[in-house]
């Protein structure tokens, strides 16, 4: 899509901090940190959003926990990470591509927001 955000990350012509890629995703640091630790990992195909990419490309929607993991890894936190999608205006999404919050680096309270 070329309007969207995440997209324009994907191929390059938008900077972010990528701290991971794989065939299928990229993560990157979160502008709007709400932790040490938060990296959005998306896939490279738009989906608007985390039933959209399991129903279109199981494959990538699997890829993007491991990806999660790997950086959850990377950065340190291999035991003590949430993993987290928003889906809908509603839930808090305001990037309609797919995308899981990886955050860690403090306690993180439940229930959460």
């Amino acid at each position: 899509m070329d309007d969207c955000l995440f997209c324009k990350i994907v191929r390059g012509e938008v900077p972010a901090e990528v701290v991971h890629t794989t065939e299928r995703t990229v993560a990157f640091r979160d502008i709007n940190a709400q932790a040490p630790t938060h990296v959005l990992v998306v896939p490279r195909q738009h989906f608007a959003n985390a039933a959209e990419l399991a129903a279109g490309d199981p494959q990538a929607s699997a890829e993007l926990v491991t990806t999660a993991a790997a950086v959850a890894v990377a950065e340190g936190h291999g035991e003590d990470y949430r993993l987290v999608f928003n889906t809908g205006a509603g839930a808090g999404q305001t990037v309609f591509h797919t995308h899981l919050h990886v955050l860690a680096g403090r306690d993180l309270g439940w229930p959460p927001g």
